[in-house]
This record gives structure tokens, C-alpha cells and sequence, in this order.
């Protein structure tokens, strides 16, 4: 299996992360004010994933792995990369349904959507109105699982 690196985004390649985003998962939008960590192979920026922040809560969105890379099990060992991160604040994941396993795998749990808290519910009706199938998330931190 192919190594890989897991980092948190240094700022200064922020506009690769970018490229990579519009070219993968135009919809994806990276922001400066997320925490972003990238997963790097022998080729360069493989996947990428962001954590919105919140008062008391993070979001993670817009996990991304290159077409190229998928079916290889990098989304498992990038969430499991990512652990300290989804265990440093509550968080909450709006996953498409067929990827519902893979976040599984990694800790979340599905939730209701009335168990969202209220700056995500909104949210998640609109996203789930626009037609996608989503399904509300939230990690579990290891002690609780």
C-alpha cells in the first residue's frame, strides 16, 4: 500500500488546496477560516478535508479523495488521521448516505436531524431539499463508542 501523509494545511498552500477542489469537487469551496488537512502521496495532494468551525462545535465538510485514489481505503486512514481533530470539539458530519459506512468506521453515528444543533438544521434542510441524500452525523469519541 502506497504511504501516505496526513497533515493540518500549511497556510501558504492554501490556493493548491483550492485548484484541487475546483478541479475534483467544484461544489467544495475551501475557506481560510477552516481548519483543512490534506492526505499526500508520491504524486502530491491526494484528498483534502475541512472542518468548519463553531462556537462549540465543528463541522466536518467537504472530505475530498481524487478520483485516482478511491477504492483504496485512504478515506479509513485519513479519518483515522484526523481523530484528534474530530475528538477536540464535537462534530458533526451531514455524510451522503452511501458513505455512511466509512464515516462508521471512523466513529460517527447517524443522528436525528433534531439532534443537529440549531446552525446546522437549517442547513441540512437545504441541502437535503436541493436533492441530496444526506444523513445527519456525529463523532463519537473513543471512551464512548
Amino acid at each position: 500500500m502506497p504511504d501516505f501523509r496526513f497533515a493540518p494545511l500549511n497556510p501558504l498552500r492554501f490556493p493548491i488546496v483550492t485548484r484541487f477542489y475546483k478541479s475534483h469537487y467544484p461544489a467544495g469551496k475551501p475557506k481560510k477560516d477552516e481548519v483543512i488537512w490534506t492526505a499526500e502521496g508520491e504524486t502530491g495532494l491526494c484528498g483534502a478535508v475541512r472542518f468548519k468551525q463553531f462556537d462549540t462545535f465543528q463541522l466536518l465538510t467537504g472530505m475530498l479523495i481524487s478520483p485516482s485514489f478511491r477504492g483504496r481505503k485512504l478515506g479509513v486512514r485519513f479519518l483515522e488521521a484526523v481523530d484528534g481533530q474530530t475528538q477536540s470539539t464535537p462534530c458533526y458530519c451531514l455524510a451522503y448516505r452511501y458513505l455512511t459506512p466509512l464515516y462508521e468506521t471512523a466513529g460517527f453515528r447517524v443522528i436525528g436531524k433534531s439532534q443537529l444543533p440549531a446552525e446546522l438544521q437549517g442547513r441540512y434542510s437545504s441541502y437535503c431539499n436541493s436533492g441530496k441524500d444526506l444523513i445527519p452525523m456525529l463523532h463519537f469519541p473513543i471512551a464512548s463508542r
